[in-house]
């Protein structure tokens, strides 16, 4: 690994606005493709993707590993099921009926689950300046999904995938926390693509389901490019740089940097579709930064990040 790399990935605050830019452009190609591409094929797709990508690297070590894969199956069942399976395919079918408004809202409460989720699993303490840097990147997403009128926030209807959206949510804060019990020994890539595969399994007889009911799937180059760069960014890389953040910096505090896919969604609509940036974009964009930055520049998360050892 170059020595600049290294110096990053030993920083893991510094790769946390990875992960939501490539999941806002997720975001964007899922509603784009939601009337083409049935939910569960593209959820299989994007994972069959970045599972193929990622196994040349790791099935030496995943075969070393078999023993220690085996005695932990119940929590890589756990993660796959929930992060890599359920988050997935419940977001992609709720796309279908749910106003891009609903879902970049109910999205971000997946800040405000993470902690619940941790104190509930008794997994890690929550500090006051975190809660409190939460509700300001928060409302910030707020703002923005109002386009800076509380009324128009209040006056947001509830679509039949909104409760799936939530659902969603919980899925992914449980997978987030659950990364913290990766047992010691466990080699991070093995993990996750020992996860991918769990989630793959749960998907297949969904998938299996989609298409017999007359779901087909669309053989064009458009089709083909979304399923790429979603599994290769929004899934492969996402999840690596995801993982390793919460491994390093615990799962409240990665959780808020999720809160910057709303940042980005604006800049790609901006960039792309030639939607202009407009004052509530800027107040947003503002609330957002100023909650991440409380929550993660202190002097000890710029340090060097020494290894956490997950439980045995």
């Amino acid at each position: 690994m170059p020595r600049w790399l290294q110096a990053v990935w030993t920083r893991p605050v510094l790769l946390l606005w990875l992960p939501p830019a490539f999941w806002a452009g997720n975001l964007v190609i899922g509603r784009a493709v939601s009337q083409t591409m049935p939910p569960v094929s593209l959820a299989v797709g994007r994972w069959l993707v970045a599972l193929l990508l990622l196994l040349p690297f790791v099935a030496p070590a995943m075969w070393r590993q078999r023993a220690l894969l085996w005695r932990h199956r119940w929590l890589i069942a756990l993660c796959g099921g929930f992060g890599i399976a359920g988050y997935n395919a419940l977001a992609y079918v709720a796309l279908q009926t749910s106003p891009a408004a609903n879902v970049a809202f109910l999205n971000s409460t997946l800040p405000l689950m993470i902690p619940l989720v941790a104190m509930g699993l008794g997994r890690e303490p929550v500090g006051l300046r975190v809660l409190v840097a939460v509700v300001i990147s928060f409302a910030g997403v707020a703002w923005i999904v109002a386009r800076g009128s509380w009324a128009a926030l209040l006056a947001l209807q509830l679509a039949p995938g909104d409760l799936l959206v939530l659902l969603a949510v919980l899925n992914y804060a449980l997978y987030s926390v659950l990364l913290r019990r990766r047992p010691a020994g466990l080699d991070a890539l093995v993990f996750l693509a020992a996860c991918m595969a769990a989630g793959l399994t749960v998907l297949l007889p969904f998938w299996i389901w989609e298409l017999a009911h007359g779901a087909r799937l669309p053989i064009n180059a458009a089709a083909a490019g979304a399923v790429l760069y979603i599994g290769v960014f929004a899934s492969l890389l996402a999840f690596i740089l995801w993982n390793h953040c919460v491994a390093r910096l615990g799962a409240t505090v990665t959780g808020i940097s999720f809160h910057l896919v709303a940042v980005f969604t604006a800049l790609l609509a901006w960039l792309l579709l030639g939607e202009p940036i407009r004052g509530f974009h800027v107040a947003g964009i503002g609330l957002i930064l100023s909650g991440f930055l409380l929550a993660t520049v202190s002097p000890h998360v710029f340090r060097r990040a020494v290894p956490r050892q997950p439980s045995s």
